[in-house]
């Protein structure tokens, strides 16, 4: 019987390699394969999920705005989506003031008015690297696709609750970009999902407990 393949996208302004980063691992200690696309758009991770479900329904989920597209692209396409893996949702329905739609929007003023140099100023670590070069990757992308990142819905809590696939989600509960209480709502509302957590921490990689969550909830 052949693997089974999950496609996971990037959340805003991150990519495919900070992905594979997390995700591969954990899915083949569980028989999956990973499929992370390289997408810059909102369109482009559209794309990628009715590219790759043609035919079959599929494994889809993502990181924060990979979440998002992926969880409203499966409850608009019910019968082409066979579970989902969900990293760190910000927000539901309208961003609003959310603090990860915030963040984007600060992100994309300091680019504009002070250049890429300047705000990345402040981030140490692994995720100053990973910045660095997913930022630098998206060129004269990077200031569009944050704005449309900070004003881009997410699943409302009715599109959630219509979800009735395997979902593992994980969430962070001292995040306060990615606020622990949005993830715990959405697993409160998807009938099958089940919720694991982590801690800033023991970022990136505890991301890819959403795996063995989605496992469980199968």
């Amino acid at each position: 019987m052949p693997a089974e393949t999950v496609l996971l996208l990037p959340g805003t302004a991150s990519d495919e390699v900070f992905v594979r980063s997390v995700f591969a691992e954990p899915l083949s200690q569980v028989g999956a394969v990973l499929t992370a696309p390289r997408v810059r758009t909102l369109s482009e991770r559209l794309t990628a999920l009715e590219n790759a479900s043609a035919g079959h329904p599929i494994v889809v989920g993502g990181v924060s705005l990979g979440a998002h597209v992926a969880a409203r692209w499966a409850a608009r396409n019910p019968g082409r989506c066979a579970g989902l893996i969900l990293a760190l949702p910000a927000w539901t329905g309208d961003p609003g003031d959310a603090p990860a739609a915030q963040a984007a929007r600060a992100s994309a003023e300091i680019v504009t008015h002070h250049g890429l140099d300047t705000a990345l100023e402040g981030t140490t670590g692994w995720l100053r690297d990973e910045l660095t070069r997913a930022w630098r990757a998206y060129g004269d992308q990077l200031v569009p696709h944050l704005e449309e990142a900070a004003g881009s819905p997410a699943p409302t809590l009715d599109e959630l609750k219509s979800l009735n696939v395997p979902t593992g989600i994980v969430g962070c509960t001292d995040d306060p970009v990615h606020p622990i209480e949005v993830a715990e709502q959405w697993a409160d509302a998807i009938p099958r999902a089940v919720l694991t957590t982590t801690t800033l921490n023991a970022y990136p990689h505890a991301l890819g407990r959403a795996v063995q969550a989605w496992r469980e909830a199968c």
